[in-house]
């Protein structure tokens, strides 16, 4: 199965280093951040934990959960917490699932269906494609599906900069030009007639082209 832009997020229940949780009952009335790791204790993903709870308040500030996911048990995940605590200098702040039945990495089309046998004999390199970032609205809808290589580190910058859009394209309509930062000027959404933009924005904009249509920030 791949999951798009626009699907529902499955559904599931998991073990977390929080305790139990139901997925959708756990996002509620949140955005959230489903992140995911191939092993416990690999280094590229140890300093992408520290990290994201070093920035964990910037996600509560916009009312978004943060779960990691990562194909082992979760008595490994406490004990991989310490070492990216002592590593990173942050101890992650945000509940972990314990994947170790592979469940919730195959209803996210992260490995193949008939993935079998013992998470622990199973090597990295062999879960390597359990690397994505899935971000989920409250109406538990996927909006923004990302997936990295083992090798590379994520931007969890990245990540919150296109939270901002979606949170503000959801609430206007209007969508980021390139390399947008929140407070910067946006473009009008092309489902917008003109008559209908001249009512939202009565002072004008900005108009290099009959379909590019910018005005600042909606406040």
């Amino acid at each position: 199965m791949t999951l798009k832009i626009g699907d529902v997020a499955p559904d599931f229940e998991a073990e977390t280093t929080e305790g139990r949780i139901r997925f959708h009952d756990w996002i509620g009335d949140s955005w959230a951040v489903l992140f995911s790791h191939p092993r416990d204790f690999t280094p590229v993903c140890t300093t992408e934990l520290g990290y994201m709870a070093k920035i964990k308040p910037d996600f509560d500030q916009r009312n978004v959960k943060i779960v990691g996911l990562s194909v082992d048990p979760v008595d490994n995940h406490a004990k991989w917490a310490a070492d990216i605590t002592e590593t990173q200098g942050y101890a992650p702040n945000y509940p972990m699932i314990g994947d170790s039945d592979f469940n919730v990495s195959k209803l996210y089309g992260m490995l193949p269906a008939d993935t079998a046998g013992e998470a622990v004999e199973r090597t990295p390199a062999d879960n390597q494609t359990v690397r994505n970032v899935f971000v989920i609205g409250p109406d538990k809808k996927i909006k923004l599906v990302l997936v990295y290589p083992m090798t590379t580190g994520r931007n969890f910058d990245e990540v919150l900069r296109v939270i901002d859009s979606l949170q503000l394209t959801a609430q206007h309509k209007v969508a980021t030009p390139v390399n947008w930062q929140y407070g910067e000027d946006v473009i009008i959404a092309g489902s917008v007639s003109d008559e209908e933009a001249r009512r939202t924005y009565p002072e004008g904009w900005q108009s290099p082209r009959p379909y590019i249509r910018i005005v600042p920030h909606p406040r």
